[in-house]
């Protein structure tokens, strides 16, 4: 009987709490329902500890702010850099309050400063044009290489990112105005002897000559039995590099005859000088020397029984005696 009046006693108490619970449910949803009526969630935006505003979409705000600083409002801009970004605070409003997310948009980022993208075509280091692409930086390189201008090589382009944007040039443009025609070569064809009238008269040559190699002398000029040496032998190893004895200009360089592999240097109108039975050859008719360039390789070649430099030295053609001023 005890038992069945405490079991009684505990439903009584359940029932009361029940309905208390939800009575405190219900009044509950009642507030709740009057204050979503009248009121809203809002984020107050503050930039800086200043309120500029209201968003109900904080994530749509913010990812508008995000792709803006990411590549700004034109296809010039990089990226914009903002020192500060918004801070968000949820609120409950008024429902007669509105957002002002373009306001905000507009107020955040006019602390921006945009950074361009462009391409500067440079001469010689130089900024000389600008060009919005790589495709037309490329272009332009490629084109002044297509037409053999002779500055080629020191046209080149620059990745910029600038707070300043420059006025572009089209590729046509900027090919036109770098571009330089190469200059026309004209080359001095000067006639040179292979006479045997040896002059031992000696004569001032207006130059200096310097020994094109080091070595030792096995045939010195003049007459003998076995004929006339125009010129004076130097021997010494094979490949050994023959330097310009004074500078001048090529008038040859190449084979001829007994003198196997030869290059004439053109000094003054008068004089020149000759290197044969070369093993090779490192310069062209018609190319400026200096004093002291390499020229060529000592060798064999042509009418030679070993590796030496047949050096001859020429006034008007006639063979002088090279130890009158070298070898002495």
């Amino acid at each position: 009987m005890a038992i069945t009046n405490v079991l009684k006693n505990i439903v009584i108490y359940l029932r009361a709490w029940t309905k208390l619970i939800v009575v405190f449910l219900i009044g509950l949803a009642i507030i709740g329902f009057i204050v979503f009526a009248v009121y809203k969630p809002m984020y107050s935006v503050s930039l800086n500890g200043e309120f500029i505003g209201y968003t109900e979409d904080r994530s749509k705000l913010q990812k508008k702010i995000n792709s803006y600083i990411k590549s700004g409002d034109s296809k010039s801009v990089a990226f914009v850099e903002i020192d500060t970004l918004p801070e968000y605070s949820l609120k409950l409003l008024q429902k007669n309050i509105e957002a002002n997310d373009d306001e905000i948009f507009n107020t955040v980022i006019s602390s921006g400063v945009p950074y361009y993208k462009y391409y500067a075509i440079l001469n010689g280091g130089e900024e000389k044009y600008y060009v919005s692409t790589y495709e037309e930086a490329e272009a332009i390189v490629q084109e002044l290489k297509n037409k053999n201008s002779q500055n080629q090589n020191s046209i080149t382009y620059s990745l910029k990112y600038e707070t300043e944007l420059k006025e572009f040039t089209d590729k046509d443009t900027a090919v036109a105005a770098l571009y330089v025609e190469m200059p026309v070569v004209k080359k001095t064809v000067r006639s040179f002897s292979t006479s045997k009238n040896l002059d031992y008269t000696y004569t001032d040559l207006g130059i200096a000559l310097i020994h094109p190699v080091a070595g030792t002398i096995t045939s010195r000029f003049g007459r003998r039995s076995s004929g006339t040496h125009t010129g004076l032998d130097i021997a010494t190893s094979s490949g050994t590099p023959i330097r310009a004895a004074a500078g001048g200009t090529v008038i040859h360089a190449g084979w001829k005859g007994s003198y196997g592999n030869l290059v004439i240097i053109q000094h003054t109108n008068s004089v020149q000088t000759y290197y044969a039975h070369c093993s090779k050859i490192y310069v062209n008719a018609g190319e400026y020397v200096n004093q002291g360039d390499v020229i060529s390789a000592v060798g064999s070649t042509g009418n030679s029984t070993g590796p030496h430099l047949h050096l001859e030295i020429r006034v008007n053609g006639a063979p002088k005696n090279p130890q009158s001023y070298l070898y002495k």
